[in-house]
């Protein structure tokens, strides 16, 4: 199943959980989208392998921070994981909005 859709995601980061949405598009090998947080809108640029996902999304709130996501579309759910920079990394899911 495609990943192209809105979706709504909870990360667990050290802070406690963080909601977001985000508009995807998958075209072919390619993902684009914005994901839209109370920290502010980021495009996205990343790949698809099957139902993998890979993207990475550069923030400035609350200090800049490259946010690498690597999540599995199965069906009307999103699973993986986040790296947070230098905090490790968190759990993702998502469900299909």
């Amino acid at each position: 199943m495609s990943a192209t859709g809105n979706w709504k995601i909870t990360l667990a980061t050290p802070l406690g959980p963080q909601e977001a949405t985000a508009q995807l598009l998958e075209n072919g090998g390619a993902l684009t989208g914005t994901v839209d947080s109370p920290m502010g809108s980021e495009t996205i640029n990343g790949t698809v392998n099957g139902n993998k996902l890979h993207w990475i999304a550069r923030v400035s709130k609350p200090m800049p921070l490259d946010l690498e996501f690597d999540v599995t579309v199965e069906g009307d759910a999103l699973t993986g994981t986040v790296k947070l920079g230098m905090f490790g990394s968190g759990a993702l899911s998502g469900e299909r909005i």
